[in-house]
């Protein structure tokens, strides 16, 4: 995705059981809308504005949600 585009979380990635707690943890739960506001220089970590707040995930996190462009 692209800075600025809005996407929504349907899922995770049924092999990354490691980091799905974490992820409902920082919010990411299935449903929940997200918008990207920024990538770092070297394209990682993603920043995301979630529920009010900036979120920033490596890529590898980002990779185990399942999403959809809004």
């Amino acid at each position: 995705m692209t800075i600025g585009e809005s996407g929504r979380v349907v899922g995770f990635d049924k092999t990354a059981k490691a980091y799905r707690k974490l992820l409902l943890a920082m919010g990411l739960t299935p449903g929940v809308e997200f918008s990207v506001t920024r990538y770092a220089p070297m394209g990682d970590p993603i920043e995301i504005k979630v529920r009010g707040f900036a979120l920033s995930l490596r890529k590898q996190e980002a990779s185990c949600l399942m999403v959809e462009k809004m």
